[in-house]
């Protein structure tokens, strides 16, 4: 007769086990994501910067005329989002690229919202 009861709670402790991973799995949170901006300056040739958006971050020939209008236009613009090693990762490939072309294009990387 015993045998029964302790069975039933073996099962409601897997039970409440079981409920416990699904609480907590929605809790963990992505690692945080970067934006990489591209800034305007007044020397850097739009060719140049359209080169640097194919090569870096794989864009066809109109994604990357695209998005050096909008750096042009606004002053900066959102090339990528990516993880915090690769972020940094292109920011420092597009900064050696554009210093040892002599251009004094900016690449920087902040936190997503």
């Amino acid at each position: 007769m015993t045998a029964k009861p302790h069975m039933m709670s073996d099962k409601d402790d897997q039970d409440n086990d079981a409920s416990v991973l699904l609480q907590t799995r929605p809790k963990t949170k992505r690692p945080p994501l970067y934006k990489v901006l591209l800034l305007n300056d007044d020397y850097t040739p739009m060719e140049f910067v359209v080169h640097v958006l194919e090569r870096f971050f794989g864009m066809n020939h109109a994604q990357a005329f695209e998005i050096m209008l909008t750096v042009h236009k606004k002053g900066v613009a959102v090339v990528g989002v990516f993880s915090h090693e690769v972020a940094e990762t292109k920011v420092g490939q597009v900064m050696d690229f554009a210093r040892r072309h002599q251009h004094p294009l900016q690449c920087t990387m902040e936190k997503e919202d």
